[in-house]
């Protein structure tokens, strides 16, 4: 019976904090969307941590243009991933522009 209630409880954790097991979600990081040009070139940057204790990298604008070869950014996305909360997280700034 308390492997029972123990399933149940975890299955409804698990039903009611989306992505705790994996999500991958990339949203713009611009406000005029209507108006966006993404211009003729793409960089990217990112930054991973594993178990929320080590992380390394740099998802900065700076470094995704830079990676990227471009002067003028028109527009950025930022895509977050993860792997069981905080087992191994990715974050990648991407870049858009010439």
């Amino acid at each position: 019976m308390k492997r029972l209630a123990l399933l149940a409880t975890l299955s409804v954790t698990l039903l009611l904090l989306p992505g705790c097991v994996y999500f991958n979600v990339r949203q713009p990081l611009d406000t005029n969307l209507d108006a966006t040009q993404l211009g003729s070139k793409r960089g990217q940057s990112e930054a991973m941590a594993v178990l929320g204790l080590v992380a390394w990298g740099d998802a900065g604008t700076q470094a995704a243009a830079e990676n990227g070869g471009i002067t003028t950014i028109r527009h950025a996305d930022q895509e977050n991933m993860a792997i069981l909360g905080i087992l191994f997280a990715r974050y990648r700034t991407i870049v858009y522009g010439d």
